[in-house]
């Protein structure tokens, strides 16, 4: 009985009694197979516009078995890479084009997620066989624990503005940002009691607070 080959990984799967003599070496280019999948890291060159396949080649180094992809190239429209079908998998994949296009990362046939034209960032994929999915990007929430910050580094990476929670929250609460940026100089952010934040005229606000009180 001929060897086969695994779904996800296009390891050679061998039977007893088959490729004798061969069988360390074959057994060492699955090991190096398995590596690239855990470990492998390649810069894919993309460019133009329309469709770039990865591929997945059965007991062969393959650019579509790396655990870290980034695409590099000029790109002159939309683009989508994709990944063969079946495959389970996850990916670390980098948009490292140029150009100011959208770049698709999908399975042959289903879907992906897209970097913007102006996102050139790294998102955590995986495979589910039939789509790929971005495990950020479809988490409805992100929950840090122990009063763990979220930081903001400046230009140089030496510094940061963090937010955290306070100690005690005596009750859950969302704050859900406005829809635009103010037209105004000077506005604030403040919050209808409800979650929802508006930009307002702070100054103005507190000036007639102040007149209220002085006044009656």
């Amino acid at each position: 009985m001929a060897s086969s080959y695994s779904t996800d990984l296009k390891l050679e799967l061998m039977v007893t009694g088959e490729n004798s003599g061969t069988w360390g070496d074959k057994t060492n280019t699955n090991l190096n197979l398995v590596q690239q999948a855990i470990a492998g890291y390649e810069a894919v060159t993309v460019s133009g516009t329309g469709d770039t396949a990865l591929v997945m080649t059965n007991a062969a180094l393959s650019n579509a078995r790396n655990a870290v992809i980034k695409l590099t190239g000029t790109i002159t429209g939309n683009i989508t890479v994709s990944i063969p079908d079946g495959i389970e998998k996850t990916y670390i994949v980098e948009n490292g084009t140029t150009g100011a296009f959208t770049v698709q990362f999908k399975t042959s046939s289903g879907t992906g997620p897209t970097f913007s034209a102006t996102d050139k960032g790294i998102k955590v994929l995986y495979s589910d066989g039939t789509d790929v999915k971005d495990v950020l990007g479809n988490a409805s929430q992100i929950n840090l624990v122990n009063q763990n910050e979220v930081r903001f580094e400046d230009a140089s990476g030496g510094e940061y503005a963090g937010l955290k929670a306070p100690a005690t929250v005596s009750a859950s609460y969302t704050l859900s940002l406005p829809t635009a940026d103010s037209a105004n100089s000077g506005y604030g952010l403040t919050t209808d009691g409800a979650g929802q934040l508006s930009f307002t005229d702070v100054a103005s606000t507190g000036k007639a607070i102040a007149m209220a009180l002085v006044f009656g």
